[in-house]
């Protein structure tokens, strides 16, 4: 991780003269400042990280807690909410870019027969119908957000569940005693109770937001014009395309600052929760800590309305619309208890719950529900649009085509064994690392505790052209070697840092009884400690395998020949020009997809141990 990060700072003091390299300062930093290309690409990174979380944050919120209050059926739900999660990057944008098609699309022909893209066009909600979606400037990036925001609210339900389960009961009898309304009893416990969940889960998901490739890049790539592409694309441009790789490298070290904030902030918080930080605040500090979120807020919501205008008034919009409905539904159930009507009250509950969780599962399932259907399609129903919900009739052409005109085979087994590889490396050597800062005592154990968070969190923005350069200089691009080499850089820290926490809430009792019977410290590692952390070692073997599986910048940028491409990158290799293979993409994506389903339905629970006992837990 780190001599990348060095010689990324190396390179971007340089400037490529034909087969040489010239050193020129602070130049390429400089020519930033005047940069159309790059403040565009910062811009856009900001408003599309801003707008997704507050939406993930919201959804997020709302899902867990009608989940957590669910008596039946809890687990099977999480489960489908889980999905958009568990599949792989490059299957969620063949999918909404299939869905959000203007001509062929099922979301226009939808509206269309409904009267709804009328009215959106009357209303100026969009410029004309039917809407291009991915193509018009001023809906481009909003479709985007709306991909990111359904690829992202597992994530965040997972997470705020684990912390709901945290959260002493007590806590609200003693509140409803009190005679604390429903919505009370959210704001001065259940928010209090999530802080650091919701804190810890913002700052992560923005910083993989931010430097978020695969996703735009498979959607728009960019467009129109630049109106969709972050500065990570921006870097990709001006170092693989333009091999300007000193230009690249400042464009990802000018955006370090932002990212350096974000894992500071990660930091205090996780070391303040684990008792090495006590806080230390007077009573003017404490407030003016309450009124920085507010400040933050307000400072982001004005930056936010002068970036982009014809996005801020929508998203204000459909915020306020969420948060009317659930403000009405709760006066409504709050008058029915205070006139006595607890079982009335309980029923209109329930059914708002009902309706809620309804429509999140319609957002979240139709589009996996239009990759199924359509993989079993002929070409003939594709392209006439006939039955467009089911397949008529069932057919396996889309199968037998994606493997006879197309070397899908060998990309399966290329993702196979990259990911296997990469796994088995994290889970060894995280496994020793993991136990070594949970257990042993030495002098830097903190600090390298920390380290391991930063690279963890460190961007493959940030490594993508100094590993490139490298693997040119050793001859390892365009082979698998270069995937293997460079999957650690993200892999093992994250299961380190994951196992780290894991092996500190076992008890230390039980290896020092070890100890005492004559066991070496290997050997109570290998016999008591890995036995019980199980759990934590599915959950890192799930989350490394399924991050190989989906990784797609590493691959793009490092694999060119199609016999060493991977799955995601074998996918997007399939569109040429403005022809869509919609038929194979949906049978592809199937076949991609139902591995990782499988393994996370046999997981789950696993993956939630881990969590609440590892790095998530409040």
């Amino acid at each position: 991780m780190l001599v990348p990060i060095v010689w990324s700072v190396v390179t971007s003091t340089t400037e490529r003269h034909g087969q040489h390299s010239v050193f020129v300062g602070l130049d390429n930093y400089i020519a930033l400042a005047s940069d159309e290309q790059f403040r565009a690409g910062v811009v856009n990174s900001f408003v599309f990280t801003a707008y997704a979380e507050v939406f993930k944050v919201v959804l997020g919120l709302s899902a867990a807690l009608l989940l957590h209050h669910l008596r039946r059926g809890r687990a099977v739900l999480a489960g489908l909410l889980l999905l958009p999660w568990v599949v792989p990057t490059v299957v969620t944008a063949f999918s909404w870019r299939a869905l959000l098609d203007p001509i062929f699309g099922s979301v226009n022909m939808l509206l269309t027969e409904s009267g709804i893209g009328p009215i959106l066009a009357s209303v100026h909600l969009v410029d004309s119908w039917p809407a291009g979606w991915l193509s018009e400037a001023s809906l481009a990036m909003p479709s985007v957000i709306l991909v990111n925001v359904w690829k992202g609210v597992p994530f965040f339900t997972v997470a705020f569940l684990a912390g709901l389960k945290a959260i002493p009961t007590d806590q609200y009898e003693a509140a409803t005693v009190d005679g604390a309304s429903s919505w009370q009893r959210f704001v001065h416990v259940t928010l209090p109770g999530l802080r650091h969940v919701i804190t810890v889960t913002v700052t992560l998901s923005s910083i993989w937001t931010f430097n978020n490739f695969d996703l735009i890049w498979l959607l728009t790539q960019g467009g129109p014009g630049n109106a969709t592409a972050p500065y990570v694309l921006v870097a990709y441009s001006k170092a693989i395309l333009q091999l300007q790789y000193g230009a690249g490298a400042a464009v990802t070290l000018a955006m370090l600052p932002v990212i350096g904030g974000l894992v500071f902030v990660l930091v205090r918080l996780l070391r303040r929760d684990a008792g090495t930080e006590p806080p230390r605040r007077t009573r003017a500090a404490r407030k003016a800590r309450k009124a920085l979120p507010w400040g933050i807020a307000v400072a982001i919501t004005g930056l936010l309305a002068w970036a982009s205008p014809h996005i801020f008034w929508k998203a204000a919009v459909i915020l306020g619309v969420i948060l009317l409905v659930a403000a009405g539904v709760g006066r409504v159930v709050s008058a029915f208890q205070a006139r006595g009507h607890r079982r009335a009250s309980s029923l209109l509950s329930r059914l708002a719950s009902g309706v809620v969780l309804a429509g999140l599962l319609v957002f979240v399932l139709v589009p996996l529900y239009w990759i199924a259907v359509t993989a079993f399609k002929s070409d003939g129903q594709i392209v006439m649009r006939v039955n467009d919900l089911w397949p008529t009739p069932w057919t396996l052409e889309q199968f037998t085509d994606l493997f006879a005109t197309k070397p899908f085979g060998r990309w399966y087994l290329n993702t196979v064994l990259v990911s296997a590889a990469s796994t088995a490396v994290a889970l060894v050597c995280a496994a020793l690392a993991g136990y070594a800062l949970a257990r042993l005592r030495f002098r830097g154990a903190q600090g390298f505790t920390v380290t391991v968070l930063i690279t963890y969190v460190m961007p493959g923005a940030l490594l993508f052209i100094p590993l490139y350069q490298l693997l040119i200089g050793v001859r390892l691009t365009d082979s698998l070697w270069s995937l293997v080499v460079t999957y650690p850089t993200f892999t093992l820290p994250f299961a380190t840092w994951l196992l780290t926490g894991y092996f500190s809430s076992i008890p230390v009792e039980l290896e020092e009884a070890a100890l005492v019977d004559g066991c070496t410290r290997l050997q109570a590692f290998g016999r008591v400690v890995l036995p019980l952390a199980k759990p934590g070692l599915l959950a890192v073997a799930l989350f490394t395998l399924t991050n190989a599986w989906n990784e797609f910048l590493f691959a793009f940028v490092f694999i060119t020949k199609d016999e060493y491409k991977t799955l995601p990158v074998g996918m997007q290799s399939m569109i040429t020009g403005d022809v869509v293979p919609q038929g194979q993409l949906a049978a592809a994506s199937l076949l991609v997809s139902i591995p990782v389903v499988i393994m996370y339905a046999f997981g789950q629970r696993f993956l939630t141990e881990g969590l609440t006992a590892g790095a998530v837990k409040g």
